[in-house]
């Protein structure tokens, strides 16, 4: 069978249609990222629940609850294990291949879900030491998930419709977060009705049953069923032809693959054509070429990120503080602890279903029509309205009539968040950077994201407690503010633009026009 597909390779893949591929590599990428969102998104419900368990102090007025640094280290430890794994992971894509240290990643991240839910000790200390040391891990393997999944998603997808590609791997972690709320209420659901108790106002010692240690470790524990299902289809997926032809130089292997890919017989001669007409200019990312043509990109694509994750983190993980501060869940002292992880987990999943899902949705379905640019200006845009909306009449937001009010413009940051800069700052770096470096760069924008969410984490509370929470809120508006200011000074729109052309590597008026495909 004969017939002339125009372009090259890459050509190819840039003007294919929408096929099976697309949708495996949809679904396989963004498994991985429903167990990184799931799993970094869950600990924020039961560190309540831990509180009770393991520093109840026995006559206290008021249940346990973690110290203030042990907190913040159950909930930022995986930050800094996938801030490492995003450097470290990114450059090991660039350099062995992505498909190569996919598998990795997904390894990782199950036995590390796993082991955080059997985090034993003798004490409390020894629980939270081993948790803590299986988290970190976990974030580690987490961490290799974001430049690998972006990058290979985007040199697999048409330039019509990456970003709606890419868009819908990210959009996975709007499902884990969702899935994190549903999971939380429905072990709780179950322990409650098998193992009733007490308000803890009612019968202090009693509040706790000693089931409750398992519903946390059966919580955890869920996230690895997702990575753990799909890791047979991650290890099958074909290396991308960007990166076999461009960077590994091996033009029959990129044939053989876009042949399974793409489901016609690929000349060798076509990935010739590749190489060919990119740029032999192999510059280095520590290269003055380098900062000429992409610093102020990186720039952008690092610092952007790193502003949205503070408030992005913050908001997610401290959702719960935020709800107990304006009276919109009851006090602890109310309920049981089993009863009190249900509460918080039900006004998560609340906010998953009404805003974040909903903002991840509208950015699939609209990315490839408004551009990134737009979409990302138009999001820091309206969450620094809505933060500064919240911040000036706060007092009003208190009163127990306004409760609702409050949560609904708090639920629209989110939505603007999601249908904004939490997506295409992970779209944007693994579009616009040259393919030998695109891991890393992306590598290295992801982990200065997770720098901000470490602020974010460690940050937030201090913050409410010595500031409160009304000056809190404009802090995040004005961060929110500074990121709209940088976006627009430093970020491209990449709609619609093949990878070769964003990147440098090659000019439009090079390409082969024509290529037989046999």
């Amino acid at each position: 069978m004969s017939n002339e597909e125009q372009g090259s390779i890459l050509k190819a893949l840039d003007v294919a249609k929408t096929q099976w591929y697309h949708v495996t590599a949809v679904v396989v990428s963004g498994m991985g990222f429903f167990t990184d969102s799931y799993d970094l998104f869950v600990i924020s419900l039961i560190t309540k629940l831990l509180g009770r368990i393991y520093y109840q102090v026995p006559g206290s007025s008021s249940p346990g609850s973690l110290p203030d640094g042990i907190s913040a280290a159950v909930s930022g430890v995986a930050f800094a294990g996938t801030l490492l794994g995003q450097i470290f992971f990114g450059c090991l894509g660039d350099k062995l291949g992505r498909k190569r240290v996919y598998g990795l990643t997904l390894l990782i991240m199950t036995i590390c879900s796993i082991g955080s839910g059997l985090s034993l000790g003798r004490d409390p200390k020894t629980v939270m030491v081993t948790l803590c040391f299986f988290r970190f891990w976990l974030g580690f393997g987490i961490g290799g998930d974001y430049p690998l999944s972006a990058t290979i998603m985007s040199e697999y997808a048409n330039k019509r419709t990456r970003g709606a590609f890419i868009a819908a791997v990210f959009g996975m972690q709007g499902v884990g977060i969702l899935a994190a709320g549903a999971v939380s209420l429905l072990v709780s659901a179950v322990f409650e009705s098998k193992f009733p108790s007490r308000a803890y106002i009612l019968d202090g010692a009693a509040s706790t049953v000693p089931q409750a240690d398992y519903v946390w470790r059966i919580i955890l524990m869920v996230g690895a069923l997702p990575a753990l299902l799909t890791y047979y289809w991650r290890m099958k997926m074909p290396e991308t032809a960007r990166y076999t032809a461009l960077v590994a130089k091996n033009a029959e292997q990129a044939a053989s693959d876009m042949t399974k890919v793409l489901n016609v017989d690929i000349e060798a001669s076509s990935a010739k054509n590749d190489q060919a007409r990119v740029s032999s200019d192999e510059f280095g990312l520590f290269s003055m070429k380098f900062l000429r043509r992409h610093g102020l990109h990186l720039f952008g694509t690092a610092s952007t990120w790193f502003l949205l994750d503070i408030a992005f983190y913050s908001q997610n993980l401290f959702q719960k503080d935020i709800f107990t501060t304006i009276g919109w869940l009851p006090s602890a002292k109310t309920m049981n602890a089993i009863q009190e992880l249900f509460m918080i987990a039900r006004a998560q999943t609340i906010i998953a279903c009404c805003s974040t899902v909903p903002g991840y949705i509208f950015t699939i379905f609209l990315i490839d029509y408004m551009g990134r640019f737009k979409i990302q200006v138009m999001g820091f845009a309206m969450m620094t309205v809505f933060m500064i909306s919240l911040a000036i009449p706060y007092h009003h937001w208190t009163l127990p009539a306004n409760r609702i009010g409050f949560v609904v413009l708090y639920s629209f940051t989110f939505f603007f968040s999601n249908f904004g800069p939490n997506a295409t700052t992970f779209i944007v770096p693994a579009e616009i950077f040259p393919a030998r470096i695109r891991s890393t760069c992306h590598g290295i924008s992801a982990a200065s994201g997770k720098a901000g969410a470490m602020v974010g984490s460690f940050g937030f509370s201090a913050l409410v407690k010595a500031l409160g929470m009304r000056t809190t809120l404009y802090i995040m508006g004005g961060i929110n503010l500074a990121g709209l200011a940088i976006t627009w000074g430093t970020i491209p729109e990449p709609k619609g633009i093949s990878l070769e052309e964003l990147s440098g590597e090659t000019e439009p008026e090079k390409i082969q026009e024509k290529i037989v495909v046999v």
